[in-house]
Protein backbone atom coordinates (compact mmCIF):
# COMPACT_ATOMS: atom_id res chain seq x y z
CA UNK A 1 0.00 0.00 0.00
CA UNK A 2 2.83 2.17 0.56
CA UNK A 3 4.03 2.51 -2.54
CA UNK A 4 0.51 2.55 -4.19
CA UNK A 5 -0.55 5.98 -5.23
CA UNK A 6 -3.92 5.80 -5.50
CA UNK A 7 -4.89 4.11 -2.00
CA UNK A 8 -4.67 5.50 1.45
CA UNK A 9 -5.82 4.27 4.82
CA UNK A 10 -9.19 4.64 6.03
CA UNK A 11 -8.63 6.65 8.97
CA UNK A 12 -6.46 8.94 8.04
CA UNK A 13 -8.88 9.75 4.44
CA UNK A 14 -11.67 10.33 6.81
CA UNK A 15 -9.23 12.96 8.59
CA UNK A 16 -8.15 14.26 5.40
CA UNK A 17 -11.25 15.39 4.13
CA UNK A 18 -12.86 16.94 7.89
CA UNK A 19 -14.89 14.41 8.01
CA UNK A 20 -13.99 13.87 11.97
CA UNK A 21 -11.46 16.22 14.04
CA UNK A 22 -8.56 13.88 14.75
CA UNK A 23 -7.15 10.88 12.89
CA UNK A 24 -7.47 8.96 16.60
CA UNK A 25 -11.23 9.85 16.91
CA UNK A 26 -11.66 8.04 12.72
CA UNK A 27 -9.43 5.12 14.03
CA UNK A 28 -11.66 5.19 16.97
CA UNK A 29 -14.87 4.99 15.21
CA UNK A 30 -13.14 2.71 12.38
CA UNK A 31 -12.58 -0.02 15.76
CA UNK A 32 -15.96 0.49 16.80
CA UNK A 33 -16.97 -0.46 13.96
CA UNK A 34 -18.96 2.80 12.87
CA UNK A 35 -16.98 2.94 9.28
CA UNK A 36 -18.43 0.76 6.77
CA UNK A 37 -16.41 0.81 3.23
CA UNK A 38 -18.25 -0.96 0.20
CA UNK A 39 -20.64 -2.74 2.61
CA UNK A 40 -18.21 -4.14 4.75
CA UNK A 41 -16.96 -3.06 8.13
CA UNK A 42 -13.57 -0.85 7.79
CA UNK A 43 -10.61 -1.65 10.02
CA UNK A 44 -8.58 1.75 10.32
CA UNK A 45 -5.60 0.35 7.75
CA UNK A 46 -8.03 -0.85 5.18
CA UNK A 47 -7.31 1.30 1.87
CA UNK A 48 -9.65 3.22 -0.25
CA UNK A 49 -9.72 4.31 -3.48
CA UNK A 50 -11.28 6.23 -5.85
CA UNK A 51 -15.13 5.06 -6.23
CA UNK A 52 -15.44 3.00 -2.98
CA UNK A 53 -18.38 4.21 -0.51
CA UNK A 54 -17.54 4.82 2.87
CA UNK A 55 -20.50 5.07 5.20
CA UNK A 56 -19.60 7.02 8.43
CA UNK A 57 -21.82 7.04 11.73
CA UNK A 58 -20.44 9.60 13.97
CA UNK A 59 -22.32 12.40 15.87
CA UNK A 60 -25.15 11.10 16.26
CA UNK A 61 -25.82 10.96 12.31
CA UNK A 62 -24.79 8.60 9.35
CA UNK A 63 -22.78 10.35 6.65
CA UNK A 64 -22.46 8.25 3.30
CA UNK A 65 -19.67 9.50 0.88
CA UNK A 66 -18.22 8.00 -2.57
CA UNK A 67 -14.69 8.89 -2.30
CA UNK A 68 -13.53 10.98 -5.93
CA UNK A 69 -9.71 11.86 -4.96
CA UNK A 70 -7.44 10.18 -2.84
CA UNK A 71 -5.71 12.48 -0.07
CA UNK A 72 -3.24 11.48 2.64
CA UNK A 73 -2.73 14.84 4.41
CA UNK A 74 -5.45 16.87 5.93
CA UNK A 75 -6.27 19.79 3.48
CA UNK A 76 -8.43 22.73 3.97
CA UNK A 77 -12.28 22.73 3.65
CA UNK A 78 -12.72 23.76 -0.22
CA UNK A 79 -10.18 20.96 -1.32
CA UNK A 80 -11.80 18.10 0.72
CA UNK A 81 -15.76 19.02 -0.34
CA UNK A 82 -13.91 17.95 -3.62
CA UNK A 83 -12.20 15.14 -2.48
CA UNK A 84 -15.74 13.38 -1.94
CA UNK A 85 -19.46 12.97 -3.45
CA UNK A 86 -21.33 12.98 -0.30
CA UNK A 87 -24.95 11.01 -0.56
CA UNK A 88 -26.30 11.98 2.60
CA UNK A 89 -29.70 11.51 3.08
CA UNK A 90 -31.26 15.01 4.39
CA UNK A 91 -31.93 14.98 8.16
CA UNK A 92 -35.54 14.49 8.45
CA UNK A 93 -37.30 17.97 9.46
CA UNK A 94 -37.32 19.46 12.78
CA UNK A 95 -40.46 19.37 14.82
CA UNK A 96 -42.17 22.59 15.12
CA UNK A 97 -41.37 24.73 18.45
CA UNK A 98 -44.58 25.68 20.44
CA UNK A 99 -44.30 29.04 22.02
CA UNK A 100 -43.33 29.63 25.31
CA UNK A 101 -44.88 32.33 27.17
CA UNK A 102 -42.13 34.52 28.95
CA UNK A 103 -42.29 37.71 31.07
CA UNK A 104 -40.65 40.69 30.47
CA UNK A 105 -37.86 40.81 32.70
CA UNK A 106 -37.98 43.33 35.47
CA UNK A 107 -41.84 42.51 35.51
CA UNK A 108 -42.39 40.78 38.85
CA UNK A 109 -44.06 37.56 39.87
CA UNK A 110 -47.09 36.24 37.42
CA UNK A 111 -50.35 37.24 39.71
CA UNK A 112 -52.95 33.94 40.19
CA UNK A 113 -54.77 34.70 37.28
CA UNK A 114 -51.43 34.55 34.95
CA UNK A 115 -49.95 31.57 36.29
CA UNK A 116 -53.62 29.81 35.57
CA UNK A 117 -53.02 30.88 32.13
CA UNK A 118 -49.90 30.14 32.23
CA UNK A 119 -50.53 26.45 33.35
CA UNK A 120 -53.45 26.19 30.96
CA UNK A 121 -51.11 26.90 27.91
CA UNK A 122 -48.75 24.27 29.31
CA UNK A 123 -51.63 21.66 29.08
CA UNK A 124 -50.85 21.39 33.45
Amino acid sequence: MAGDEGTARVDTWIWSVRLVKTRSVAADACRAGHVRVNGERAKPAQAVRPGDEVRLRFAGRERIVVVSRVVRKRVGAPVAVECYVDNTPAPPPDEPVVAVARRDRGAGRPTKRERRDLNRLRGR
